[in-house]
């Protein structure tokens, strides 16, 4: 703690009135009668319980001199204490870390000597890095010659044959800042409430910069709870960035008794079943045991990990005090943003364009922000209206950040039924409001028009301003392009402030090199942004996800930045809300359940799954580092034991461990991919002048990233940057180099490394690779979303967007990867592994549920049943059974705040989807691994509902998906018809086994109504439901009428029994 200009003036007179120089009590003396002496270098001033409290609580440093204090006699202990003995082994590890950057240096410095380009030469980088180096070119020369310039204040590139450059220095400056001193008055009150607490009878509880393993925390990020007072804590710099609320006991605790509850009464009523057939529908009793004991399974993999949801809350206030002080340069991490994009007829421009402008206006510094948009269909109306894009956010963001608007896409901005004078003082906010309203409207008739215009290509291809031919006029063979549209100069908006970094990349495609579709053009974002401005954080977006949030930023920052928590976290995943979704919510859209229930019950476990958009990386992570290793604690928690971490071998991070077992250690793919230590270990034994070891290191590191010094170098630097000495032609030829289509060849990209290749749904293996190397993750769901983006509410759009994701699904069940089998090494929690076994198996649920709504129809057609006739006590289980179903629904309502409607829609579509995509996903899945035929990728169109009422959601499209729900609806409806009038024709004798049928049969079609709804359109007057019981009315009496035929005269024959057949 920094001492005051008052204190610094003090004289030995001051000091011998033995007078406490921070809360003005007498010093005291000790037990052995002399003057208290806090200090033994100074001898500053100071009474006991402000030297104990500042022991304890601050610095334990002297306020003067700054040297730590020693504990004296009659003092108690503290964390810290230990470490003054061993000041010899501190110096040792000092020593390690200048050693481990000597070696970085040297091996980069090495390589920067080889001539391994001919035409450019290796710059010397300095040992600074810079977040807010521009690679921007002096007029905006071409350098290829491939993609010109339209404009001077712009920078591009094709690829040329690739020409290198050398590599940066590394260094490894620390993120954390140090906390200003407190005055004599704050000192003063920090004292007195630290006195009043150790009055207190009960033990003083640690703070919470302690690290988790000294709390006895079960789990990691434990260290976010606030364990002390607000009022003993007025340091704000000091308090955690984020705290874990877990959900009151009187709402989780019933939850999780009507769990246990239902479990039991489940295997009560399984084993009625299987002890119970039916002698006369042994086929049917079968099939039903089957699926029933699948549901059984099914549920338990997906209840169990929602049985520790919590909640966190988020300082936005400690994280600005911390790191981005008013008046003083911003510490904050840098952000590199990717967006990402295939086909602009599907994925409107305009709809694009509104993402990239909120990202471009979001609250957060300039200079940490690069936005990254990948076009993987090099397509010129893509280019030109990221162009428009460029110039029209040079008026839009100061406008947003002047009046502090929100949300910051123009499209929604101005869509909003609100008043938008509320809260708004400026007298000139309407004026230039409605001159922004009319700047946007003549921008989205610029972009129309060139959407207008791609509408018809050209028959010798797109032909740029200047006559140059689009490169990217074969979408399958085409060099890769860098575009640097807003930066540094050239970069500034209307008021001449810099703007947020604005890039256009379009990796390189050629015929026969597998490209991985949505996860390798990821991974090209990946080391382009590493080469350009090697952010240590990463936010992928989809091009329909703008930021609705401005400060959802600053919302990620509090985990990933706070000392305790943020080394461990990988990424912090936010919930999808979505706009222009019809009222009912008809398809499940919003998939609240999943959101709002599912995801919050794995953050309290090891963090949610990866869902592909709206989520914050940690880079390193991405790198496939494994996270430190936390400090066990002498008493493990029993928790911790039956639902924490697998087996973990714990020496591997230690250096010496790990040289020792490396010759007989089996490889475990769940270690991490190098580490600093791989390099310190080829260097021991043969000094730092072995040019050899050098090489060896060299060539073990690019054989895992790729052949790229620069980007190898960047990824050696944990806090990120780039080399102010490199020049922006290098890391341009470099940037080209690494989106090259054989830049991955014999890499570790896609198995290890980045966005893991495999699957349609790369976001889940990419998840469950990071979880397994021991990383968690955040769920943040701040009040007002951080995102928000459109969803398909056409019927046969959303059916095929459910599709792709469980095909992904199955491919990962068939895979090496399946969390079935895969990282029981690592350090992957079970209840984690119960989710990603439950997210990859869900779609095998589709046969069992497909055969199961077909057994009402059978059963009423055939008059079988599967249940024999039960007795009283197996009535009771049964109903036992359907209560708990209940109260379990209920009660997660009630902790989650999900509504009743969205809960029902859920599992009405989960019905749905079961028995139409889930289907087919899993014939798919299975002909691509028993006989090798792929599926086509299709793009989710996110067309906006440009019609509105929401026409698209009536728009019938025909697709092989509504077969089987159509299916399974005439089927069931045909039994009713058929049960009920079988019934009325035979008596009273027979209502009785008809309702256990009735009622499984309207079960089935009560889950399929909105599929049906779908099925009729757009109805003006007359409801569906409507429509459909007058057909199932009409059918009975029509069928009655036949039955009893009341017009025709009965005729009855003679009796062959009585009369015999001559009669």
């Amino acid at each position: 703690m920094e001492s005051d200009a008052g204190n610094k003036g003090k004289t030995s007179t001051a000091i011998g009135s033995q007078i406490c120089q921070i809360c003005g009590d007498t010093v005291g003396v000790t037990a052995d009668g002399e003057p208290f002496t806090a200090c033994d270098v100074c001898a500053f001033p100071v009474c006991r319980p402000c030297y104990e409290y500042e022991r304890k609580e601050g610095d334990q440093c002297c306020p003067q001199c700054k040297t730590k204090y020693k504990r004296h006699r009659g003092s108690p202990a503290i964390h810290g204490d230990a470490e003054d003995d061993g000041a010899t082994k501190d110096g040792v590890n000092n020593q390690e870390d200048q050693e481990k950057q000597k070696i970085s240096d040297r091996m980069l410095s090495w390589n920067m000597n080889r001539e391994r380009r001919e035409d450019i030469g290796a710059p010397k980088y300095d040992r600074e890095v810079s977040h807010t180096h521009i690679p921007l070119l002096t007029n905006g020369t071409d350098v290829s010659g491939e993609l010109s310039v339209a404009s001077p204040g712009r920078l591009s590139m094709g690829s040329p044959p690739h020409v290198g450059a050398g590599k940066p220095r590394i260094v490894d400056p620390s993120r954390e800042s140090v906390s200003p001193g407190l005055g004599n008055v704050a000192w003063k009150e920090r004292v007195d409430g630290w006195k009043m607490k150790q009055e207190k009878p009960v033990a003083p509880p640690m703070t919470s910069s302690h690290p988790p393993s000294e709390r006895g925390a079960v789990d990691i990020d434990a260290s976010t709870d606030i364990l002390v007072d607000d009022s003993l804590l007025n340091d704000e710099a000091r308090q955690p960035l984020s705290r874990k609320v877990s959900i009151p006991s009187s709402r989780i605790n019933p939850y999780r008794m009507v769990i246990i509850l239902r479990l039991g009464i489940l295997c009560i009523f399984l084993h009625y079943r299987i002890t119970n057939p039916v002698p006369n529908a042994y086929a049917l009793w079968l099939i039903s045991v089957i699926c029933e004991i699948w549901f059984a399974i099914s549920w338990i993999l997906d209840q169990f990990p929602k049985w520790f949801p919590v909640n966190r809350e988020t300082y936005l206030d400690r994280l600005s005090l911390r790191y981005d002080r008013e008046g003083e340069p911003s510490q904050l991490a840098a952000v590199d943003i990717f967006v990402s994009t295939v086909d602009p007829l599907k994925e409107p421009p305009l709809v694009t364009a509104n993402t990239v402008l909120s990202i471009l206006a979001v609250d957060y510094p300039v200079d940490k922000v690069s936005c990254y948009l990948s076009d993987d269909g090099a397509a010129m109306l893509t280019f030109e209206a990221l162009s428009e894009t460029a110039e029209f956010a040079r008026k839009w963001v100061p406008f947003c950040k002047k009046y502090n608007i929100e949300p910051r896409a123009p499209e929604w901005y101005f869509a909003l039924k609100i008043d938008y004078l509320k809260d708004k003082v400026h007298p000139s906010f309407v004026k230039d409001r409605r001159a922004m309203k009319r700047e946007y409207e003549e921008f989205k008739i610029r972009v129309n028009m060139l959407v207008a215009k791609a509408q018809k290509v050209p028959e010798e291809g797109w032909v740029m301003q200047d006559g140059t031919p689009w490169p990217g006029n074969n979408t399958r063979d085409h060099p890769g392009m860098i575009q640097v549209f807003l930066g540094q100069s050239g970069g500034l908006d209307s008021d001449g402030n810099e703007l947020p970094r604005l890039v256009y990349v379009s990796r390189e495609k050629r015929p026969g090199f597998q490209h991985h579709k949505k996860a390798g053009a990821m991974n090209a974002l990946v080391r382009v942004s590493a080469v350009l401005t090697n952010g240590p954080f990463l936010l992928n977006l989809d091009c329909d996800h703008y930021i609705n949030n401005s400060k959802a930023l600053r919302e990620a920052m509090c985990f990933l930045m706070d000392p305790n928590l943020g080394k461990y976290v990988c990424y912090v995943q936010f919930p999808q809300r979505f706009d222009g979704i019809d009222r009912s919510d008809r398809y499940a859209n919003r998939n609240t359940v999943f959101f709002d229930i599912n995801l919050r019950g794995l953050d309290g476990v090891q963090g949610p799954v990866y869902v592909g958009t709206g989520c914050v990386f940690n880079r390193t992570a991405l790198y496939g580092y494994e996270p430190p290793h936390k400090p066990k604690s002498k008493k493990a928690a029993i928790l911790s034991s039956c639902f924490g971490r697998s087996k973990d071998k714990g020496s591997r991070s230690s250096k010496k461990g790990s040289s020792k077992k490396k010759s007989n250690k089996p490889v475990d793919p769940t270690v991490p991919i190098f580490s600093l230590d791989d390099i310190e270990e080829g260097m021991e034994g043969t000094g730092f002048d072995d040019e050899k070891a050098l090489l060896m290191s060299q060539v073990s590191l690019e054989k895992r990233f790729g052949q790229s010094s620069v980007f190898v170098a960047s990824t050696l630097m944990e806090n990120g940057g780039v080399p102010q000495s490199a020049t922006p032609e290098t890391l341009l030829k470099e940037a080209i180099h690494v989106i090259s289509c054989g830049y991955e060849d014999k890499t570790e990209w896609g198995s290890e490394i980045g966005w893991i290749y495999g699957s349609v749904t790369e976001d889940i293996l990419t998840g469950f690779k990071m979880h397994a190397r021991g990383w968690r993750s955040i769920y943040c769901m701040p009040p007002r979303p951080a995102f928000k983006g459109s969803a398909p509410i056409n019927l046969s759009d959303r059916l095929n967007q459910v599709l792709r994701w469980a095909l992904g699904s199955v491919e990962i069940l068939f895979s090496r990867h399946c969390p079935i089998w895969y990282g029981y090494g690592g350090r992957l929690k079970w209840l984690e592994r119960f989710a990603y076994v439950n997210t990859t198996i869900y779609p095998v649920t589709s046969i069992p549920l497909l055969l199961y709504c077909t057994l009402p129809a059978v059963c009423l057609l055939t008059g079988k049943f599967i249940i024999p006739q039960i007795s009283n006590l197996a009535s009771i289980w049964f109903l036992s059974l359907f209560l708990s179903i209940f109260a379990t629904g209920i009660l997660e309502m009630r902790w989650s705040g999900v509504g009743i409607d969205e809960w029902w829609r859920n599992e009405q579509f989960w019905v749905i989807g079961g028995v139409s995509a889930h289907l087919f996903a899993v014939i798919q899945g299975l002909l691509k691994v028993l006989a090798g035929i792929d599926t086509n990728f299709t793009v989710t169109s996110k067309a906006s509902d440009e019609d509105g009422d929401f026409a698209e959601l009536y728009m019938f499209k025909w697709t092989t998906l509504l077969i089987p729900p159509t299916t399974l609806l005439i089927v069931n409806l045909v039994g009713v018809v058929a049960g009920i009038s079988y019934a009325i024709n035979s008596g009273y004798q027979a209502w009785g086994p008809l309702f256990g049928k009735l009622f499984f049969a309207f079960w089935v079609i009560v889950h399929l109504y909105p599929f049906l709804k779908g099925l009729m359109g757009r109805q003006n007057r007359t409801p569906t439901i409507v429509v459909v019981w007058s057909i199932l009315l009409a059918s009975i009496f029509s069928l009655l009428w036949v039955r009893i035929d009341p017009f025709t005269t009965s005729f009855s024959g003679p009796d062959v029994q009585e009369c015999g057949i001559n009669c």
